[in-house]
């Protein structure tokens, strides 16, 4: 594991459930992180239950908590084993893009 895979799985490892108030990591919601290119990282999760119903909200916590860790440019977050892992995985991983009026 790089550097910079353990720095984001321990960052995302600690996020709280509000549910159970227990971390990601005690939780074993994490499966896998993993730098896909140069500061790019791809971190796999499964949530508490396939029709978790803050499946997606875990999933834009992980994204903006692995944001936060430096070096990393780029953040893709991959939901497994839930009834809507293909929306919530399109609408996460979505690009960002601006505007300009």
């Amino acid at each position: 594991m790089t550097e910079l895979e353990e720095k984001v799985k321990a960052k995302v490892n600690n996020l709280i459930d509000p549910e159970t108030g227990l971390n990601f990591g005690e939780m074993g919601l994490i499966q896998s992180v993993k730098e896909i290119d140069d500061g790019v990282v791809q971190v796999d999760f499964i949530p508490t239950s396939p029709m978790c119903p803050i499946a997606f909200r875990f999933a834009t916590d992980i994204r903006e908590a692995a944001k936060q860790v430096e070096n990393v440019k780029k953040v893709k977050v991959y939901c497994h084993g839930h009834v809507m892992e293909s929306m919530i995985n399109d609408v996460v991983n979505r690009e960002e893009t601006t505007t300009e009026g």
